[in-house]
């Protein structure tokens, strides 16, 4: 029997890594999902990564990955016009779908949150408000299906996960120091 797929134990990805290769590992975790910089900056920053390059491999990462993801959706978008002749998000086309329950622990309860930020708040409430609620991941499916263009999309989302990268770093060398006082000194 095959095992179940298990996630990447990021401690023991790191730890193992040292010198230069370290940061383009951090680059690379956090481009993975449910690892993203969520995980990975505060596991890096404590396993004495220095703070700053590790926040800036992990944003280098997390743009990537967004960019990636909204221009593969603008072709994909465009691909399903030309194919059907209507959007993918046409009220005609879509199903019962769009009722799901958010208690889900799945992706499509991730999901349905993260559209909702998105209609509600709009593309600005979903760049600051989605990382932490679906994941940089969803958060760039549901902006490419509801922002303008690319551009403004792309800008948003990023700028959303510069806050949350900061936020992350400033967090995990603070609890870091607090940890540092409690058992050492």
């Amino acid at each position: 029997m095959i095992p179940p797929l298990t996630l990447v134990d990021v401690g023991s990805v790191l730890d193992g890594a040292s010198g230069f290769i370290a940061y383009p590992l951090v680059f690379l975790l956090a481009m993975i999902p449910l690892i993203e910089p969520f995980v990975v900056i505060p596991v890096a920053i404590g396993l004495g990564f220095d703070p700053v390059l590790t926040g800036l491999a992990a944003f280098g990462g997390s743009v990537t990955a967004v960019v990636a993801i909204v221009l593969a959706g603008h072709r994909l978008r465009a691909w399903w016009t030309n194919r059907s002749g209507s959007t993918p998000d046409d009220p005609a086309e879509s199903d019962e779908d769009s009722t799901a329950d958010d208690s889900d622990d799945g992706s499509s309860g991730r999901y349905e949150r993260a559209r909702r930020v998105g209609e509600r708040y709009g593309l600005v409430g979903l760049a600051l408000a989605g990382p932490p609620l679906a994941g940089l991941h969803l958060m760039a499916v549901v902006g490419a299906a509801i922002g303008p263009d690319d551009r403004s999309t792309i800008g948003w989302l990023t700028a959303g996960l510069a806050v949350w990268t900061a936020l992350l770093v400033a967090g995990s060398v603070a609890g870091l120091s607090a940890l540092e006082s409690v058992f050492v000194g």
